[in-house]
């Protein structure tokens, strides 16, 4: 429908709900632990008593820096219980991402692990404002002897995987909290009230806190359900591999799984694929949001075939574009089709996807969902309309829509305009009304006048038989101001060379859009989500151009390009 009647119901209303209705109904599962959702709900109120007994509470801001546990959930859904806002973490954020993020937030309490506390935060303690630290261990919730096993079991795997939790001031211990007696009572919100401050990189500056509200998450994940037609309440089991501390894990993984009473399939490490596609299989998962490297790695894992995977049944994708020759191997394994979506950490974040059961148009974001507009306007001007199969920058509104920058008005008033969100992302529609991501308005490539949009690269060369994934970026040219330099993965046991790249081009690609400069690399740099770190590799690109133009440094034939097949 274009059109919903959206519940006035918080976040934690949520929670509140599923847990009335579906009781015994398992909310978690992770590695020897099930969850019911009574337990979910008592451990909630718990861990809020304790936050508020260290004198969290309205408007606290309270960091959560956790990998995908069950820790994670309780702690999420007691820092809003009590009032506060959460403030998600990414776990391998460096001392330097750390401090921005929390003085710039200003959080006063951090929910963390005993090997992150040792690691990277007991070191900077004097430099960081937080009062109170929670810390857990990743076995905590495990029942016995799991619990005693688990530590050994995971320092095989990773040897810093669990720490003493040293008696420092002002530390206190995850399971101590939980055994407070729980108090019924929270916070009521406003649907208005901030939730969480979702940290983004945004499209220019540095990082930024996007204010979501109840509002905001509540109606995505109330679009999300509506859009997903064939999920049942009470019925399904929803992987959450995506980190819950990225805003597509936060909403699609917990948030919707929590609205919908499903049963979440905890895995703290989406590159884990032993462990996810076991999990899969042993919980019978049905419904699988996931990125596109993902379902490669399912479709090339060994003996997949063997594996019965036809309990999935609907699959989203999202943070980068889907190959299709991915999308239709996956589909053959499993008989579930992949729909594409598109969002924003601005817009909590889904505003697009194609129907489930409707038109699917492969390559494409779908059309908005219900109650979001969207424009494709002029990129240099702003304001006017670009018609249909013209690119432009992509404006959007909708209740999912952020409040703004935390702290940051000048960035808001930039950013939100006249109750449009301006994007940074260049996209075209066609004429039934799909939307088509073609680039950003930074990554744009400008080689001799002409706009070269690096996704467009990055697709086509993909759809060689032996290539594995690539990414194109811009690199500076004396006389046409950027050229296309390609770095290309090639699968196993492939023989290709440059020249090869660039006669698969030529039948597929305008000339001046051919790439001049190939680079071919084991792997590519990924963030947290599986995405393919552009900017990683121009920042890299451009330190290498800057040695070579030092007197003495190598001479790579004038093209900045020192891989044999750009020779």
């Amino acid at each position: 429908p274009p059109e919903l009647e959206f519940e006035d119901v918080d976040l934690v209303g949520l929670l509140e709900r599923s847990a009335e209705r579906y009781p015994d109904r398992t909310a978690l599962v992770f590695l020897q632990r099930r969850m019911s959702y009574r337990e979910l709900k008592d451990k909630v109120d718990r861990l809020a008593t304790g936050l508020e007994q260290l004198g969290v509470g309205k408007d606290s801001r309270v960091a959560i820096q956790l990998p995908n546990l069950p820790q994670t959930v309780i702690a999420f859904y007691a820092t809003l219980s009590v009032g506060a806002q959460a403030v998600m973490t990414n776990p391998m954020y460096m001392p330097r991402e750390i401090e921005h993020q929390w003085h710039d937030a200003g959080c006063t309490t951090a929910i963390t692990t005993d090997f992150l506390y040792a690691d990277k935060l007991r070191p900077i303690r004097e430099t960081l404002p937080i009062t109170n630290y929670v810390v857990t261990s990743i076995p905590d919730l495990l029942p016995l002897p799991w619990r005693w096993l688990a530590p050994l079991v995971l320092k095989k795997k990773q040897p810093r995987a669990v720490a003493p939790i040293p008696a420092d001031p002002g530390v206190h211990r995850f399971r101590d909290l939980l055994r407070r007696a729980p108090s019924p009572r929270r916070v009521a919100h406003d649907l208005d009230d901030i939730a969480i401050l979702q940290y983004t990189g945004g499209t220019t500056g540095v990082s930024k806190g996007a204010m979501l509200t109840h509002r905001n998450i509540a109606c995505n994940v109330q679009q999300l359900r509506t859009w997903l037609t064939g999920v049942e309440e009470g019925a399904e089991v929803v992987l959450a591999a995506l980190p819950y501390f990225h805003v597509f894990g936060l909403t699609v993984c917990m948030n919707m799984s929590v609205a919908c009473a499903a049963t979440a399939v905890v895995i703290p490490d989406p590159r884990d694929m032993q462990g996810l596609i076991g999990s899969i299989v042993t919980e019978r998962v049905s419904v699988l949001p996931a990125v596109p490297a993902m379902f490669l790695a399912i479709n090339t894992w060994p003996d997949v075939d063997t594996l019965d995977l036809t309990c999935v049944k609907g699959c989203f994708s999202g943070s980068a574009p889907l190959p299709q020759d991915t999308a239709a191997r996956f589909t053959e394994l499993t008989g579930a089709t992949i729909i594409e979506g598109f969002g924003l950490t601005e817009t909590s974040p889904v505003t697009h996807c194609n129907p489930f059961g409707g038109l699917k148009k492969p390559g494409s974001i779908g059309i908005p969902v219900s109650n979001t507009d969207a424009r494709v306007v002029d990129a240099n001007d702003g304001a006017i309309e670009k018609s249909p199969g013209e690119d432009g920058e992509l404006l959007l509104a909708g209740p999912q829509v952020m409040a703004g920058y935390w702290g940051r008005a000048d960035e808001t008033a930039a950013t939100l305009i006249d109750g449009w969100l301006y994007t940074g992302d260049l996209a075209t529609m066609d004429e039934d009304g799909y939307f088509r991501i073609v680039g950003r308005k930074k990554d744009m490539i400008v080689a001799g006048g002409y706009n070269i949009y690096p996704d467009e690269i990055d697709d086509v060369i993909t759809e060689h038989p032996d290539v594995h994934e690539c990414c194109a970026i811009g690199v500076p040219d004396s006389r046409r101001g950027e050229s296309v330099k390609v770095f290309v993965v090639k699968r196993p046991g492939a023989v290709l060379s440059g020249e090869d790249i660039r006669g698969w081009c030529r039948d597929r690609l305008a000339a001046y859009k051919i790439p001049r400069h190939i680079e071919f690399r084991d792997d590519l740099p990924r963030s947290t989500m599986m995405k393919v770190l552009r900017r990683v590799l121009r920042d890299e690109e451009l330190a290498t151009r800057a040695a070579q133009a030092e007197p003495g440094g190598p001479n790579p034939g004038g093209n900045g390009d020192t891989s044999p097949e750009a020779l």
